[in-house]
């Protein structure tokens, strides 16, 4: 999952205190190679998936786990800072995807830990994720993607049912594809009250985050998502136009000011029934306040699927081990261990799992609905992973958000924006 996913959609962040840092062992080395105990670096808000993994792991192992909180930009220079130092403060690290190829050079290899039977019950994208240059340097921890939330009140009502049919030609149901989605948003831009205003949208279109038109992208079936393993930039082809211009031609069935929508601006609409639809990360399903408009409301599908079928975008994080640590036959205990014991993440905050048996063993329970949509979401052939490139953050900041941000106003020249963001692209990788 991405920054913007693990802080904004996620819950408030922990505040760390010096008082809290010191106390986790932060200030100094790593323990002694003799003590029973490992320290966690972990991103404040996916603290939770690990807490029962840890608790766990102590009863069992003996082992203490002391957890190091940081907020997502004060993890990354953290780890850039110690990485670079050589003087480490923790034996695993929980690293976002998109770091993994920054750090791999400072990590231990897990080949030995991804067998057949491990990679068997990982989703293909987070196996091919895990690895970087050939060699797997983190575990997945948790994952997450985005799927289609709809009101189902909206799409029972007999009346809009009615009206959607002889409208359209067809029975209003969940959209799988980008042309009923569009159908369904239009159709759902409602004047409810008769006022002259629109009281209720189609759907959102988020310009201030990345990942959602990166997953439309992917629905076209391009196999390269912007930057190809040769470094080849494919921003302005055919796809990359048909994925932005499909993304762009749903504003006129959202709210205004799209280019500052993020993500917990989508989820606070979705949750005030402002909106009909939206396409979110699968954890917020169990995060719809019990007071919302929508409680009891919400049904959730498979991701839409545009020209090359479903695809959404993995959001995973990785458990590594820093080759650098004095701890790495009890560092790597516990990442075994939490994959081996991966469902105790599942009745937490976010509810995340990583193994594909886990997912599938709670789909069918209530209070689940959202697993069943995620496996299907993420084992679709056209999901792929986020490119294995270091300055892949910097891609995003500098050309993909304020392309995306630019794209949503109107009148925009979507094929020029493209171009141009390529050109970004290929002046930061070069």
């Amino acid at each position: 999952m991405s920054r913007r996913v693990l802080v904004g959609a996620a819950g408030v962040l922990a505040v760390v205190t010096t008082a809290v840092l010191s106390g986790c062992g932060a200030g100094g080395g790593a323990p002694a190679a003799g003590d029973d105990s490992i320290t966690v670096l972990v991103e404040a808000g996916g603290h939770g998936e690990l807490q029962p993994i840890a608790d766990q792991f102590e009863t069992d192992t003996g082992t203490s786990v002391t957890f190091v909180e940081l907020p997502y930009d004060g993890l990354y220079n953290r780890l850039n800072s110690e990485f670079s130092s050589g003087s480490l403060s923790f034996d695993v690290a929980a690293l976002d995807s998109i770091w993994l190829p920054t750090f791999a050079e400072a990590l231990t290899p897990l080949d030995d830990v991804f067998t057949d039977e491990v990679q068997s019950d990982l989703f293909p994208a987070l196996v091919t994720e895990a690895q970087v240059d050939g060699s797997f340097v983190g575990m997945p921890a948790w994952t997450n993607s985005e799927i289609l939330y709809y009101r189902t009140d909206l799409f029972e009502d007999p009346a809009q049912q009615a009206n959607f049919k002889a409208q359209f030609g067809y029975d209003l149901v969940p959209p799988t594809t980008w042309e009923q989605y569009a159908d369904v948003a239009k159709f759902f831009t409602q004047d409810t009250d008769g006022d002259g205003q629109v009281d209720i949208y189609g759907t959102d279109v988020k310009g201030a985050v990345e990942t959602e038109w990166l997953a439309t992208l992917s629905q076209t079936g391009e196999k390269d998502m912007v930057v190809g393993d040769d470094g080849t930039v494919s921003l302005g082809d055919e796809d990359s136009l048909e994925a932005l211009d499909f993304y762009t031609s749903l504003l006129p069935y959202a709210p205004s000011g799209a280019a500052q929508l993020d993500w917990a601006g989508s989820q606070n609409l979705f949750n005030q029934g402002q909106v009909a639809m939206m396409r979110f990360w699968a954890h917020a399903y169990k995060q719809i306040p019990a007071d919302s408009a929508v409680a009891g409301n919400v049904g959730v599908m498979t991701m839409v699927g545009g020209p090359g079928g479903v695809a959404g975008v993995p959001g995973a994080w990785y458990l590594s081990v820093p080759a650098g640590t004095s701890k790495q036959e009890k560092a790597l205990e516990f990442v075994q261990y939490a994959y081996d014991h991966n469902e105790l993440s599942v009745d937490t905050d976010l509810g995340l799992a990583s193994r594909i048996s886990v997912l599938e063993q709670y789909q069918d329970k209530p209070g689940y609905e959202n697993y069943k949509p995620l496996i299907d979401t993420l084992n679709a052939e056209s999901t792929i992973p986020r490119p294995a490139n270091p300055k892949w953050q910097e891609i995003v900041d500098s050309a993909l958000i304020p392309m995306i941000q630019k794209a949503v106003v109107p009148g925009a020249d979507n094929q020029k924006l493209l171009d141009d963001a390529k050109a970004q692209v290929e002046s930061i990788i070069e």
